[in-house]
């Protein structure tokens, strides 16, 4: 299956006549830290779409760059177990979602997700940046519009560090 790439996220976004336009770098920005390091931005500020599938059902929950996901809370969000919540396989991200696992942009997938979290720990920041379809690309969102681009829940979806 061929991905989708950073045309049909651009259309996506223009579809919201927003003047968002997406930036290519010639280095990767395929992780949080790769991204944050291209922008000289906070790792926070970083939005990484993490693909989720729950009883087979696709679940998009784009996460802040420096924290890590705690399925047990997308288990609890959703009433079903932790079991039930796996982590999306590349092949899956790119039947699914369109985009392979480094490039998946919160908007323009192949299926419309059923469910979308927004972490909490994104409001930090006015500014935050996305993947634009590509592991050399992003593109900047205000929380609004990324709250109407998905119409995402805003949940605590941050795994909370055990002391050492």
């Amino acid at each position: 299956m061929e991905p989708l790439t950073t045309d049909h996220v651009q259309q996506a976004l223009d579809a919201h006549r927003w003047d968002v336009r997406i930036r290519t770098f010639a280095e990767s920005t395929a992780t949080s830290a790769l991204a944050a390091s291209v922008l000289g931005c906070d790792l926070g500020q970083i939005a990484k779409s993490i693909c989720f599938l729950v009883e087979d059902q696709p679940v998009l929950v784009v996460a802040s760059g420096d924290q890590q996901v705690d399925d047990r809370k997308i288990a609890a969000a959703l009433n079903v177990s932790r079991k039930r919540v796996k982590f999306a396989k590349a092949d899956e991200c790119l039947r699914v979602w369109g985009f392979p696992p480094g490039s998946v942009p919160p908007l323009g997938h192949r299926t419309p997700m059923k469910h979308t979290f927004l972490d909490q720990m994104l409001r930090r920041y006015d500014v935050i940046y996305a993947a634009g379809g590509s592991a050399h690309s992003l593109f900047p969102l205000t929380l609004a519009q990324l709250e109407q681009a998905t119409r995402g829940q805003w949940l605590d979806v941050a795994r909370i560090s055990e002391p050492s």
